[in-house]
């Protein structure tokens, strides 16, 4: 089971990410937290294996928090999502020790295939 933590500021982004984790039979969501302060603490007290992790958000930003998520022992592997398609983006994303890098628009079929590929090491 690969289990899952959604980070995002954005009620209504989390519940739709939920949903489409939670739907899948090899999936299940962790946590379910709403900014990098809180993102820390999950991994700090759950076992998560991917977390999604919005890039814009109040109290600290996703690449803040990724920076020091995949500082701790056995970090879970970490899926950079955002609106915003810049190139600026995707390189702080890769410095900062992301797997992966997913725009919010993209396919849910694309989504899970992300998950499962960070998850096998991908």
């Amino acid at each position: 089971m690969i289990r899952v933590a959604i980070v995002d500021d954005l009620d209504m982004i989390r519940a739709g990410f939920e949903l489409i984790i939670d739907n899948e039979a090899d999936m299940t969501v962790v946590a379910s937290v709403g900014n990098g302060v809180e993102a820390i603490e999950a991994c700090r007290s759950r076992s998560v294996d991917v977390m999604l992790m919005d890039i814009r958000m109040p109290e600290l930003d996703g690449l803040s928090a990724a920076e020091t998520i995949l500082a701790e022992p056995d970090p879970p592997r970490i899926i950079i999502l955002t609106t915003f398609g810049l190139d600026e983006y995707v390189t702080r994303a890769i410095l900062a020790g992301a797997s992966g890098f997913l725009l919010k628009d993209a396919q849910s079929d694309d989504l899970v295939q992300a998950v499962r590929a960070v998850a096998a090491g991908d």
